[in-house]
């Protein structure tokens, strides 16, 4: 795939996440995809992931526990079989009630039209933050 196609790729895909279409993203993987969301342990979604069936469970993990989720894309860059989304992301943690608010850069590797790996780096102080009980006081 050239640029505007693996830009297309990543597009529809975050289109399919703001309508909640958990199918048409991992129908875009690779099965072996690696997916990672670095962050500490309050984040419950955070870690490494690999496969459609360990990225649902990230997904699962992250809409499961927020509400009110709002992912504005600012800008998509593309080289080659690379493609780089930066953003914020916005939403509230259902168990504390607590809004976070996030700046977020997603790195993805497309191989043969699917995503082959995903890095998602974002502010995980302020989400720790939201998740903690502490934070609610």
């Amino acid at each position: 795939m050239n640029e505007q196609q693996n830009t297309d790729l990543i597009k529809k895909m975050y289109e399919a996440f703001s309508k909640g279409d958990l199918d048409f993203i991992l129908s875009k993987l690779a099965e072996d995809v690696h997916w990672s969301s670095p962050g500490p342990a309050e984040v419950p979604y955070s870690g490494e992931y690999t496969g459609r069936a360990q990225v649902r469970k990230f997904f699962e993990l992250l809409v499961g526990t927020q509400e009110n989720l709002n992912l504005t894309v600012e800008k998509v860059i593309a080289h080659g079989d690379s493609v780089v989304v930066l953003g914020r992301y916005t939403g509230r943690v259902r168990a504390t009630g607590r809004p976070f608010d996030s700046v977020v850069g997603h790195f993805s590797t497309i191989q043969d039209g699917k995503v082959k790996q995903w890095i998602g780096l974002g502010d995980t102080a302020n989400a720790a933050a939201a998740y903690t009980a502490a934070s609610a006081a």
